[in-house]
This record gives C-alpha cells, structure tokens and sequence, in this order.
C-alpha cells in the first residue's frame, strides 16, 4: 500500500475543491496468456463442458499446474494435443470442433494462465481459470477467442480508469482463535473461574443441541471472500523501452513531473519491485502480500456520484515504506544528502 494526494470534488461537502490524503493498494498485473477454448450447452441440470480446445504450444508453467511433482513427472502432457495442429488431418478435427462449438454451444469461455516468471515470486506453476467470453452471437465469440490463442492479454484491456472492480481472493489467515477473537464477544469479569475469554452460556436445556448463531471458537481467516466495489484510480504501465529508452516513470502526475516509478525506496514489504503492468486502487483490499487475487467488473448499475466521479490525485508518495520515509527518489536523496564518507572512500581507492 502506498497514498495518493487527490482533489475532493463534491459539491456541498466541507472538503470540496480542497486536497486529502488517500490509502491506495497496488496490484500487479502481468499479462495473462489464452491457451483453450471451452463450450458449454444448457441442459435441465444446469450448464456442461462440451468440448474443450488447447493451442498448439503451452508454457512450461502452465504445464506444471498439471502435475504434482514436476521434477519425477515424465512431462508428457500435451504432446499428443499439440500434433493436430501440425498434420492435416488434425486440422480438420480442429474444424470440426470449432464448428461444433458454433451449433450447439450456449456459453463460451477461454482458458487463461498467469505468467510466474513475470514476478517476484518463488512459485513456478501458474494459476489458471476459465475467463467468460461475451457479446455477439456463439459464432462471434468462438471466432475472438480463437484469434486469442497463444496472445497475451494485458490487463488495460480489460479494465479501465475510474472503472469499479471486484476483488475475489482469500483473506489473512489467523489460525485457530478463541470467541473472543473471532466473534468479538465481551470478556467475562476478572475472577471468573475457569477463564473469562468465554461465552457464559451456549444455550438453554431445550432444545438439546447447540445453535448456530452461538459463538465458538475455531478458524478464524484464511476465507474466500469477495469485495465489491473498488475504484481504480489508475491502471499502470509496467517498466518498457520506448523508442531505445528505458521507461519508468509510471508514478508521475500532470502536476508532479518526477521521473519516479511506482515501486518505492527499498521495495514493497514483503514484496520487492513492482516491474510490470498495475492497477491502483482505492483504499486496501483482502489478503497478504503475494496472494493470488481474481478481478472482475462489477455486476450492478451504478449511480452514486461516489462511482462516478473521476479519479483526480495530484501526487503518489513512493518513499521508503520502512520506518519514516523522508525521500521520494534516490536521487532526491543524494541531493539532500551530500557527498557521503562511504562515496568518498570508494573514489580514493
């Protein structure tokens, strides 16, 4: 997490056209890579897989979520699938397919892996999910998914600024917790017998069994959980060479020019370097650092001027989240700092 300056902009409110600090969450977001195509037909008991289409070459990350134990696996999987796209006759059955998707598919979806080697990450097996695709009729959505294959898909086009998002993921873990932790419940008084972080009574005689609505303890976070209604205040582009130049300043403003990238002074806490595309979003979000999250658009209409106002903040702080950080840049820093003994020493030896 870092903050943001932005300009208020809410008529009738005490702090309109004045400037207020703002939490803000970074999340990175790689490119993620389509490698099938999934058909799904409506039936009396809800919808079912037809048939499901692989590309003609898949990532050693992908191929690893297939396996429990990569290293004494034989990593064999889809070396048969990839040779009907090389041969005739396997072309054809890819036709066939395609087509059958078209006449009897209701639902269509792609399957979509994420890019390990992009982050900081000791993982090496990718995350996968079917991603839902929508607009036009069956034929149209087979045809772009198709085109999809093998192509990465950048998160700026999907989403966009000012746009609310949904965040699915798994919330922090606490392990196993008493009543008082997990459901807040008022400590008993001091010389209660047998310890006061307690529910004094679970329930009367009858009936003979305990309610659900009663306090107990056991596991607390670690839940899959959904949050709603989060805005994005900017959607970044990672580090990239434009014109044989090195660009990073993704962390500038219209009014603050620094050439600063997002990542501030000494990393991310428990993270490191921010080096590829990202969304910013307003105030915190679910989860530890490093923790795998799902993004979708928001499912409802909406109204409030809250939604809708646009995302205009003049400043991100990107000083040292470590301790009080007093500098926005190293170069910053040098400047105050001087010439330091250290430096010194080195252009004398």
């Amino acid at each position: 997490m870092t903050h943001v300056v932005r300009e208020v902009d809410r008529q009738g409110s005490k702090t309109h056209k004045r400037e207020v600090v703002a939490a803000v969450t970074i999340l990175e977001t790689p490119p993620m890579v389509v490698i099938g195509v999934i058909g799904y037909i409506d039936t009396p008991r809800g919808l079912r897989a037809l048939t499901t289409i692989f590309a003609e070459h898949l990532s050693e990350e992908c191929r690893r979520r297939f396996y429990k134990n990569w290293y004494n696996a034989k990593k064999k999987a889809f070396t048969k699938s990839c040779r009907k796209w090389q041969d005739e006759e396997g072309q054809k059955q890819l036709d066939r397919d395609f087509n059958q998707l078209k006449k009897y598919c209701k639902t269509i979806r792609v399957i979509a892996h994420t890019q390990m080697k992009l982050l900081p990450l000791r993982q090496k097996k990718a995350h996968m999910m079917e991603i839902q695709v929508n607009g036009g009729d069956v034929s149209a959505k087979v045809d772009y998914a198709r085109s999809l294959l093998e192509k990465q898909v950048p998160v700026a086009n999907v989403f966009a600024q000012d746009e609310m998002i949904d965040v699915i993921g798994v919330n922090k873990g606490h392990g196993e917790k008493g009543v008082t932790s997990r459901w807040h419940t008022k400590k008993l008084p001091r010389k209660t017998h047998k310890g006061l972080r307690k529910v004094a009574c679970i329930g009367a005689w009858h009936p003979a069994r305990v309610a659900y609505s009663v306090a107990r303890s056991g596991q607390k976070g670690y839940h899959h959980r959904t949050e709603i209604n989060k805005k994005i205040y900017r959607v970044g582009a990672g580090i990239h060479k434009e014109g044989g130049k090195l660009v990073k300043n993704n962390a500038s403003t219209e009014t603050d020019m620094t050439d600063k990238a997002i990542t501030p002074m000494g990393g991310f806490p428990h993270y490191g370097e921010v080096k590829n595309d990202f969304l910013m979003i307003n105030g915190c979000c679910i989860g530890t650092k490093k923790r795998v999250l799902t993004l979708r658009k928001s499912l409802i209409t909406h109204t409030k001027r809250k939604a809708l106002k646009k995302a205009n903040f003049k400043w991100i702080d990107t000083s040292s989240k470590f301790g009080h950080g007093c500098f926005q840049t190293p170069k910053e820093k040098r400047v105050f700092m001087g010439p330091l003994a250290a430096s010194s020493y080195h252009a004398v030896w």
